[in-house]
């Protein structure tokens, strides 16, 4: 028996990737990774100014694959919303997450009729691709020049040996977040929004290989096994 099946459903998930990539990756290529991801796990537990439970979001514009804009007092006209950031569309990290939210947490947010809505800084067209890819029914929108995200605390700054790696590689950082010479992403978190901005619950994941389970959700917003429900069933989004 390996570890992963004593592992809650979306990390057991993340450890099969991880497994497949320490047999086929070489040592450097995965060094790369598993650094950078420690150096975020640390700092975070520094950080003193990322977004908390009982704070007021700023007001934003966000984009859709469409290019119609959303502003999160819109998103929030009828109740409460989570929110899903990830990455960009290209992480395979992030089509498992969400792939797994669409099973697993999209059908019960929709059933009580609390919208769900996925972020990135990533340029709308990239989205458009991931979005039809992984048959999402919600929204996944992009927050332009990661405004939003930079001022929650939800972004980060690759390490040096992954800069130089990208750049090696040919890569632009552009394609991922719409900001050339820009070597920046958003950290995957979980955030539930009530009216008037105001953040519920959040959880953010360093560590983009260990994100938050579908069950914190559910029970946070009343919705799971253990849990009376907390919101009325409304029309969603």
């Amino acid at each position: 028996m390996t570890l992963s099946v004593l592992l809650p459903p979306l990390r057991a998930r993340f450890r099969a990737l991880e497994e497949e990539r320490e047999r086929k990756w070489p040592p450097e290529a995965l060094a790369l990774g598993v650094n950078q991801r420690a150096t975020l796990v640390r700092e975070q537990a520094r950080a003193g100014d990322t977004v908390r439970r009982g704070d007021v979001l700023p007001p934003a514009v966000l984009v859709d694959v469409q290019g119609r804009t959303y502003s999160l007092d819109t998103l929030l006209a009828s109740g409460p919303i989570v929110l899903i950031v990830f990455r960009f569309g290209e992480c395979p990290a992030c089509n498992i997450a969400l792939n797994h939210y669409r099973d697993t947490l999209w059908p019960a947010l929709k059933a009580a009729g609390v919208p769900l809505v996925a972020i990135s800084g990533q340029p709308a067209p990239a989205l458009q691709a991931f979005r039809e890819r992984l048959a999402l029914e919600f929204p996944v929108l992009t927050d332009n020049g990661l405004t939003l995200l930079r001022a929650l605390g939800l972004t980060y700054t690759y390490d040096e040996a992954s800069r130089k790696a990208a750049i090696a590689r040919g890569d632009d950082s552009a394609p991922l977040n719409g900001l050339p010479d820009t070597w920046e992403l958003p950290k995957p978190a979980v955030l539930i929004l009530e009216p008037g901005r105001i953040v519920d619950f959040v959880d953010i994941s360093p560590d983009w290989l260990d994100r938050t389970e579908t069950e914190q959700v559910l029970d946070a917003l009343g919705l799971g096994n253990n849990g009376t429900e907390k919101y009325t069933k409304r029309g969603s989004l």
